[in-house]
């Protein structure tokens, strides 16, 4: 569902639902004196456990704090977060993409964070990305990259060779892509997406960004030049056709060619890693993105996986930051969670556990401690970001499935994304 309906849907709904309803369960219904905090998440199976862990670890420490746990599948978290701060009945503590920052702060649903968290140890240039207007709205729980991953056992299989990440092309990605699927091991070479992360790496490496303010800073003949990457993959079947590709992007993690050891190359956030390694059983590398020939920056940036947020009306806001403290602040937090929502955004508290990571959240570390330097800086894009997303992935499935022209397209995505986050 597009933001803007889903907006008003959500405030449709509210009308139907109970006048009475607060924020943040401020009846304080476990008993006695002790306070009740939603907090609000999406992931997965073990998402939910490892969450459910750390809640009772939070819970042992502070004895007079409740909180219950309102978790979600990724598809339908926004929808039903837009219905609940429609209908002020808000979670005290939100889990935000960057993406949906602006979107919830334009909206006066989440509270200003800043001086509430103690951030003295966070990496701060990850830190100013929650910031808005002079307001800090968004607490990282912790940091990633938009990567690379490849399988080396399954690109050898093919008798082809793992590329040097330093210096190899969106061409050679693709022409390696089409040799392994043309090996005759049944392999897949690549798979594709329509994750705006790859877009915003790819327009910077052309001296674009993808949002200039409260606009697009993309222009047409680069999102032309994006498509043609999708359409070369296609064409030369080094991925999937377009309608097992979407198949494919729909089925996340477990059913990915890089997950079922079908695949070779995908792109991924760095914190996804884990799971993907789970999944396959085997070993799996990060590399950095493929460039353009003449580019002088690789485009890749530190983004905060997610961010914990405080809605604006909680009854309890200082036991929500409170909360938040924990989550990002505290070794024991940190000893549970691991990287599942990114590498711990404090500097200490990774110290602390970095020796209890897995091995393949070692990798991520070393991964992101060798390009750190390359890294560029990340900014919340504007209210309507999350539209623009959905744009995004509608128009892309249109040049992929050969409904319309990657000329045609490119207008159609400029216009409306222009309009979506115009307001």
């Amino acid at each position: 569902m597009k933001p803007r309906k889903m907006w008003t849907v959500a405030l449709l709904a509210a009308t139907v639902m109970t006048s009475v309803a607060a924020c943040g369960s401020g009846d304080d219904k476990a008993g006695g004196d002790k306070i009740e905090l939603r907090f609000s998440y999406w992931g997965s199976d073990s998402r939910q456990k490892l969450t459910e862990q750390v809640i009772k670890k939070f819970e042992e420490k502070n004895p007079t704090i409740n909180v219950e746990g309102d978790f979600s599948d990724f598809a339908n978290y926004y929808e039903k977060l837009a219905t609940k701060v429609a209908a002020n009945d808000a979670p005290d503590v939100m889990s935000i993409e960057i993406r949906g920052l602006g979107e919830y702060a334009g909206r006066g649903a989440l509270a200003d964070m800043a001086g509430k968290v103690p951030t003295t140890d966070f990496d701060q240039q990850a830190l100013a990305a929650g910031n808005i207007d002079g307001k800090q709205y968004g607490i990282p729980s912790g940091v990633n990259a938009f990567s690379m991953l490849v399988n080396k056992a399954t690109i050898e299989k093919a008798k082809q060779q793992v590329p040097d990440d330093k210096s190899w092309t969106w061409d050679d990605w693709i022409n390696l892509a089409k040799q392994i699927s043309a090996s005759g091991t049944g392999l897949t070479g690549a798979e594709y997406n329509y994750n705006p992360a790859w877009l915003q790496i790819f327009a910077a490496q052309r001296g674009e960004k993808l949002y200039d303010g409260k606009k697009l800073g993309v222009s047409a003949d680069t999102l032309k030049a994006w498509w043609g990457i999708h359409q070369q993959l296609i064409q030369t079947k080094g991925s999937p056709d377009a309608a097992k590709s979407s198949e494919l992007i729909a089925g996340g993690v477990e059913q990915s060619p890089l997950g079922t050891n079908t695949g070779a190359t995908g792109m991924w956030w760095s914190n996804q890693l884990g799971g993907l390694s789970k999944a396959s059983g085997q070993e799996l590398t990060l590399l950095r993105m493929p460039k353009t020939k003449e580019a002088t920056t690789g485009g890749m940036f530190l983004q905060p996986s997610m961010f914990y947020t405080v809605g604006a009306k909680s009854e309890h806001p200082a036991e929500a930051a409170k909360f938040i403290d924990f989550m990002t602040n505290d070794p024991d937090a940190a000893a549970i969670l691991l990287s599942d929502r990114g590498l711990p955004i404090n500097a200490k508290v990774l110290a602390a556990v970095k020796d209890k990571l897995p091995a393949v959240d070692q990798k991520t570390l070393a991964f992101i401690d060798e390009v750190r330097s390359e890294l560029g800086p990340i900014a919340a894009p504007p209210k309507g970001a999350l539209q623009v997303d959905d744009i995004l992935k509608r128009i892309t499935e249109e040049v992929v499935f050969a409904k319309t022209t990657p000329d045609a397209a490119a207008q159609k995505f400029l216009t409306e994304a222009n309009a979506a986050v115009a307001g």
